[in-house]
Formats: C-alpha cells, structure tokens, sequence
C-alpha cells in the first residue's frame, strides 16, 4: 500500500462524503487543499508506522503523525469548524484508511492471524490520531478564543 494509492481513495471517500458533511461544501478550495495537504503526511506517516520494523523507528513514525493529526485539528478549528466537525471529519476518513489495509493485506497473502494484528495495530494508532487531532482543536480554540462558524465565515467573505 502506497502514500499514493490512499489519497485515490481518500479522493474518492471525499467526493462521496461531501453530500454527508454539508461543512465540507463551505470550505474554499485552499481550505480543502489545508486538509488535504495534512491528510497524505498524516496517512504517509501512519503507513511508515504500520511498517517500521524496529519498535524506535515505529514510535517516531507514530510521534510524527501524532503531530500532523494536531495540525489537522488547529486548522479546523482556525477554519471555525467546531470539534464535533472535526472529529466528524476524521472519523469519515479512517474507514477508507482501513478498508486499503484489509486490501492490502489480501493481497499480500497475509493470514489472518497477520491481517487481524495489522488492523488492529492500525486502529490502536488511529485513536491515538483521533486524540491528537481533537487536542490540536481544543488548544487552538483556548489560544484564540471561540471561532466563528465556518458558515458564517464563508458568507461574509461572499459578501454575504
């Protein structure tokens, strides 16, 4: 599996959930572009984890996406999308993050003994991201006060 072949997927997930997450319709496309930006070093630094195979090399990895799921939460909360927005949007793309592992997994003829212990590594990782991600938010809004609602913002900068 591929840095490459997760953001197709993540291409994909998103066009599919936009309808799902009316919040996404009101980003600009620089705002979509901040998210999406985050989200391949996020993925690329999940995968180096997955593969790292000494334990060091494993944690750093784990530490750097650590860091990138805070950035993504602080530039949600800039944006002015609130933490139920946020975690929202993590959550819609960590189904598409699992289901490539399953895949890969398949073909790469992993057991499953294997299967089961890469998943689950995965989703042990991806909660420690899911907290990450909702820290970055929480102390963002502490430094800067109650953001504005994305809506709103998008509507002013419309003229609105």
């Amino acid at each position: 599996m591929s840095p490459s072949r997760i953001a197709r997927t993540y291409r994909r997930a998103s066009r599919e959930a936009a309808p799902e997450l009316p919040w996404v319709l009101t980003l600009s496309d620089e705002q979509r572009l901040l998210f999406r930006e985050r989200g391949h070093v996020l993925a690329a630094s999940l995968l180096q984890y997955l593969d790292a195979p000494q334990p060091e090399a494993a944690a750093h990895h784990l530490k750097e996406a650590s860091g990138s799921a805070a950035g993504y939460g602080t530039v949600a909360a800039t944006l002015g999308l609130s933490l139920s927005q946020t975690v929202e949007g993590f959550l819609r793309f960590r189904a598409p993050f699992h289901h490539e592992l399953a895949v890969a997994a398949r073909r790469r003829g992993f057991d499953t003994a294997e299967t089961t212990d890469l998943l689950e590594t995965a989703e042990r990782a991806m909660d420690r991201l899911l907290v990450a991600t909702m820290t970055g938010h929480t102390r963002a809004v502490g430094k800067g006060g109650r953001p504005r609602p994305i809506a709103k913002r998008t509507g002013e900068d419309r003229g609105a």
